[in-house]
């Protein structure tokens, strides 16, 4: 059947959503599909056919939205990020389709557990945290607010790594979510596409004019795998396309009859490496080289996949960016912008001009870091090996940028070489960031101080050369995920409260503010919470044989293990607290009970990092045994944290952690779930922390440590966290335990490097924001002990971050960047 026949346009009818109608599809599925009966199937024979029958009753709407899309050429969202940190697809899915209650009765009728059934499903790993839950957040907020959209990343087979400890340190294995089948995704190798790399270029005159073509040296399949994104409950099913990479010529039978079997599927090896895992360590050559052949691979295969698919044959380029917008999702995709104009100068025949006045207008840029070494920077030399054509493209693009900049300015080689995008020491490389900068039509930052930042500090002879260009979006989180499913029970009270319109429109959360007085409310909202405590105590028992103390406080810091985010600073608060109790300094009894939680990975090449794991666990193996605490301090560090352990930690928090060094998060998102589920936060004026406690109320937020100019000015001034040290009794107290081997058996060696780092090095004003944090934890203590004056405040937490909506911040990209308006 081609896509012109008649009946490839006809709708598609659903399937009934009776229980009756879903528990035989359920039935049909798990004989016909897993040739298996009920009475002799698995648990994954049980799970597969239950994904298949929601995939089912969401299948016609998601041929339809595909159908209407090519129909109507309405403008569209190609989402592109190296990351998608989805979670569990199974309950979100039911949910978006109205399916929960129909598909509960259905399996209850046919004797099947929905609880067993939840617990097998496997979560693809396909994000290494904030940036690709973001990304997860986003479309599913463009599917419920009926945007067309694509989102487009890389289909890794192994994902992030499944993180484990052995005698408290990480060890990074394998994550093969794919093993037991991936029922939520379709395959379509009928539309993979051919990408290529390496080899060199030509000129060549086609009557009179001279062209260039790239004649490649080798090339690889992007095989694509369709998601259903499905909108909340409204009837839009979008689509999420990952790229798997296979080679185009994956066995030689020749090679293989003459007994040289490795050689023979050394091509298939070396191609299926792009997608094996997210983010290859890149400390050596190698990994740089794979890293850079994932990001081209899969923004090469989405640009020819839209143009190809998504447009008609006869359509007129000139008029693309009425048609798509791609939004570069951090650095990483930003081989795009070349890669379009390879496209429409060398294959479509466009003058420069005219392509690089539609490439300018079809990519928004959203830069997520503040630190220098985030923005991606690749050496002329492996650009040069790896995409030829590209980097010729990049070097043109530079040369007339830096034109218009001599234009405006004059012969200013200082702010010309500050601003080209070619940079030359250390060595010859090509800076990303500004290549997305000089290409996009917007560039924005993700929270208020970080976009401000960004003009200030990291682009700002941008700012000042393209003012129009910046704009900030604060960042959201999806409630459907974070809050409807992550939360029942608070959930149920917020509708019960305020009906349930909240969901799509979270700022009606403001209907809550009065029932903080109300004590009736602040005793449900305190079982709600209780209950949440004895659901992540049982998981954590039964997960990794952990508990939290029994009435304790929980005390949460979960983010990706890095010195900047300081990690360390809780540490120092743990050990402070054990060494004053050991010590007779504190008197136990004065200790309020808490347990501290921390959930954090380490990238496998990040050495500090992991001895900063490596002292966490040992720091609560000496705490958690020692009489004198029993009761009154716990430090937890269940391995491998991901979303399915993040929807239990979250709604059982009381206190969030986001202690980052002023200046340092661009925004995060971790800390608007903690505030949306009621836990108050210890936090720095840094990120999304600034609006969330001018939302919120100072009252209602522990703010400590110094403001971003106060930590550039001791910058600037000279800082020397050895005198922190020395005029810090308890600071000294801390360290001084640390390094001499009393979390470590007596040997002193073992954390001697991370001891080191913070006296005499210290990049992150750990030390200097030390007495504040202490305080600020002592305030906490007092907070806490009043638990009607802590309810009342978690409960304005609740009520006040309803701006913090995943929907909310599409809506602005809507109104700021994209100008997409919604298909009916």
């Amino acid at each position: 059947m081609t896509a012109t026949h008649p009946l490839a346009l006809a709708p598609v009818t659903a399937p009934p959503r009776t229980a009756d109608a879903f528990a035989a599809q359920f039935l049909h599925n798990l004989n016909f599909d897993r040739g298996v009966a009920l009475s002799a199937s698995s648990a994954n024979d049980r799970y597969l056919a239950l994904a298949h029958t929601v995939r089912d009753h969401l299948m016609a709407q998601w041929l339809e939205d595909l159908r209407h899309q090519k129909q109507t050429q309405a403008k569209s969202v190609c989402y592109l990020s190296a990351e998608y940190l989805l979670g569990r697809q199974l309950d979100n899915n039911l949910l978006a389709g109205g399916l929960a209650e129909v598909a509960a009765e259905a399996l209850s009728a046919c004797g099947v557990d929905l609880d067993e059934l939840r617990a097998h499903e496997v979560e693809p790993g396909l994000g290494n945290g904030g940036l690709g839950r973001l990304a997860a957040c986003f479309i599913d907020s463009l599917a419920t607010l009926g945007a067309p959209s694509i989102g487009y990343g890389i289909r890794y087979e192994y994902g992030i790594f499944r993180q484990t400890f052995v005698d408290g340190q990480q060890v990074e294995q394998p994550d093969a979510w794919l093993s037991l089948g991936s029922p939520w995704e379709v395959a379509r190798p009928e539309e993979a596409q051919t990408i290529a790399f390496g080899g060199h270029t030509e000129t060549f005159d086609e009557q009179g004019v001279s062209r260039t073509r790239w004649i490649p040296a080798w090339t690889v399949q992007a095989v694509p795998y369709n998601l259903m994104v499905p909108g909340f409950q409204n009837g839009r099913v979008n689509t999420l396309r990952l790229w798997s990479a296979k080679a185009t010529n994956a066995f030689d039978l020749r090679i293989f009859n003459s007994g040289d079997y490795e050689e023979a599927v050394r091509a298939q090896t070396f191609a299926e490496n792009i997608s094996k895992v997210l983010y290859p360590e890149d400390s050596t050559p190698q990994g740089k080289e794979l890293r850079l052949q994932q990001q081209y691979f899969f923004v090469a295969a989405s640009i020819h996949d839209f143009l190809g698919t998504m447009l008609s044959e006869d359509y007129d380029l000139s008029n693309l960016p009425a048609r798509v917008i791609f939004q570069l999702n951090d650095t990483h995709p930003v081989i795009a912008v070349p890669e379009l104009m390879r496209v429409l100068v060398d294959e479509k025949g466009m003058p420069w001009d005219a392509a690089w006045a539609i490439t300018r207008q079809c990519f928004a840029y959203t830069c997520h870091t503040l630190l220098p070494e985030a923005l991606e920077v690749w050496p002329v030399e492996l650009l040069g090996r790896l995409l030829p054509r590209h980097l010729e493209i990049i070097y043109r693009i530079n040369e007339e940028f830096l034109a218009e900049v001599r234009e405006r300015y004059g012969d200013d080689e200082m702010r010309i070489r500050n601003m080209s995008i070619i940079v030359e020491h250390p060595v010859r490389s090509v800076r990303m960031a500004y290549l997305a900068t000089v290409a996009g039509a917007k560039v924005n930052g993700v929270a208020e101080l970080h976009s401000q930042l960004l003009r200030d500090k990291v682009l700002t002879d941008f700012d000042d050369f393209y003012p129009e260009k910046f704009t900030n979006v604060t960042n959201g989180v999806t409630p459907r995920r974070f809050l409807r499913l992550a939360n029942p029970e608070l959930s149920d009270l917020i509708t019960e409260a305020i009906g349930d319109g909240w969901v799509t429109d979270l700022a009606r959360l403001r209907e809550l503010e009065p029932l903080a007085e109300d004590a009736g409310f602040r005793a449900a909202f305190g079982e709600v919470k209780a209950a949440n405590k004895r659901r992540l105590n049982d998981v954590l028992r039964e997960r990794d044989g952990l508990e939290v103390g029994d009435g304790h406080m929980l005390d949460v810091m979960v983010k990706r293990l890095h010195e900047y985010k300081r990690q360390m600073l809780k540490v120092l608060h743990i050990v402070s607290t054990y060494e004053g109790v050991v010590s007779g300094r504190i008197a136990a009894s004065d200790v309020q009970p808490r347990t501290a939680i921390f959930g954090a990975k380490a990238a496998p090449g990040y050495a500090m990092a992991k001895r900063i794991i490596h002292l966490i666990n040992a720091v609560g193996s000496v705490v958690n045994a020692d009489p004198r605490l029993e009761g009154r301090l716990k430090v937890v560090f269940p391995p491998n944290y991901n979303v399915t352990l993040a929807e239990r930690v979250i709604p059982a928090a009381d206190l969030s952690e986001q202690i980052s060094l002023a200046g340092k998060e661009a925004s995060g998102t971790g800390n608007m779930k903690f505030a949306l589920n009621g836990a108050l936060t210890i936090g720095t004026d840094d990120g999304a922390n600034v609006e969330i406690r001018e939302l919120v109320g100072d009252e209602n937020f522990f703010l400590f440590g110094m403001s971003e100019p106060e930590a550039e000015a001791l910058t600037v001034s000279g800082y020397r966290p050895s005198e922190y040290y020395q005029a810090d009794a308890g600071l000294r107290a801390a360290v001084d335990l640390i390094a001499s081997g009393a979390f470590s058996g007596g040997d002193r060696s073992v954390f001697e490097p991370v001891v080191s780092n913070l006296l005499y090095e210290d990049r992150f004003m750990v030390l200097a924001d030390y007495a504040p944090y202490i305080a600020a934890q002592e305030r906490v203590d007092a907070v806490y002990a009043d638990h009607d004056a802590w309810t009342r405040s978690a409960i304005l937490n609740v009520a006040r971050t309803g701006f913090f909506s995943s929907d909310r911040s599409i809506r602005d990209y809507i109104d700021r960047i994209w100008h997409t308006p919604p298909l009916d």
